[in-house]
């Protein structure tokens, strides 16, 4: 795979596409799925979400996809985005590349617990 400019991923790209994993939202909804997932510790912004998802989107890594079902009144503009295949394996080389960087922590006793 080439280099990108996602190498290593900024944690709002990482928590983006682990956002995007499971299911399609839209912006609020990745919004909220961050603040859950990181239990309240990342909160992003307006404009670090959508500049995070518009570099995203040009990369490749996520793709705007047609609305789930009937709109709700006042939900129509809202736009849907996806993990496409490749941003699924540029999320999973983060994932190994921090848990390369815990099982460091954790030989020279930096990190203890029950992490990873």
């Amino acid at each position: 795979m080439p280099k990108r400019k996602f190498t290593p991923l900024s944690s709002s790209a990482f928590q983006i596409l682990l956002s995007l994993a499971d299911c399609d939202l839209h912006g609020y909804g990745i919004m909220r799925q961050v603040e859950g997932q990181t239990g309240g510790r990342v909160r992003l912004g307006p404009g670090t979400l959508y500049s995070s998802i518009q570099a995203l989107l040009e990369e490749g890594l996520i793709e705007e996809v047609d609305h789930p079902g009937e709109p709700q009144p006042g939900h129509e503009r809202r736009r849907y985005y996806r993990l496409t295949s490749a941003g699924r394996k540029v999320a999973c080389a983060e994932a190994e590349r921090l848990a390369e960087i815990l099982r460091v922590a954790r030989a020279k006793k930096i990190l203890r617990g029950e992490y990873v």
